[in-house]
């Protein structure tokens, strides 16, 4: 067999339909698009108007956001894979291991921003590391196994005081508002005191009419 001669398996490869090449073809003339219209031309968003009516992707509430902009990314690093490395003597386990040991051991091909360990896996040598983060699992595995875990990500502070309406109502610290009703006599007083005025207001006397 030669390189000439590979070639994929039947039916793994179509090639693109060819619109407008002929009655022939089940795509010619208006090549799928139907009649003529607004769908017809390029450029279209029709998808999401609904007649004029505010659409669906605006009348819902906008909340949260996306940490999209400030997340690290970091490499993630099984224990399993770790013990691996220095199975086949490509880590030593008398030195801290670090990120930057890792890539020149192979296990990661570059450094991002850090690393986080996962608990997959089983570690049996005794292994110092010195990480940006680390989950539970993984920092008991290690310590059980002897080793110890650094990590290098600043620790978060907590808040003094709690955050948010419903922690501070629980807290005790703030006390929900409570509105009074106005009371239903204020407008029946007025209604009488002006009935009272009008019974005290003195008649005028009746007169001769003018000649």
């Amino acid at each position: 067999m030669k390189l000439n001669q590979l070639a994929g398996r039947p039916g793994s490869s179509k090639g693109r339909t060819r619109v407008g090449r002929g009655i022939g073809s089940g795509k010619g003339k208006t090549g799928g698009r139907g009649g003529k219209g607004q769908t017809a031309r390029s450029g279209v968003r029709i998808k999401g108007f609904e007649g004029g009516q505010m659409p669906l992707h605006r009348r819902l509430p906008k909340r949260g956001f996306r940490n999209t902009a400030f997340q690290l990314d970091l490499n993630e690093v099984n224990l399993g894979r770790v013990q691996a490395a220095i199975d086949a003597k490509l880590l030593d386990a008398g030195k801290p291991v670090d990120v930057d040991a890792l890539v020149e051991a192979g296990v990661l091909s570059r450094a991002r921003e850090g690393v986080k360990l996962l608990g997959g896996g089983e570690i049996k040598a005794k292994v110092e590391f010195a990480v940006w983060r680390a989950s539970k699992s993984a920092v008991a595995a290690v310590e059980k196994a002897g080793g110890s875990v650094k990590i290098l990500a600043p620790a978060k502070e907590e808040p003094k005081e709690p955050r948010g309406k419903n922690a501070r109502f629980a807290a005790g610290i703030d006390k929900p508002k409570v509105v009074e009703a106005a009371p239903a006599q204020a407008g029946k007083k007025k209604a009488d005191a002006g009935e009272t005025a009008k019974a005290e207001k003195p008649a005028k006397p009746a007169g001769k009419k003018p000649a």
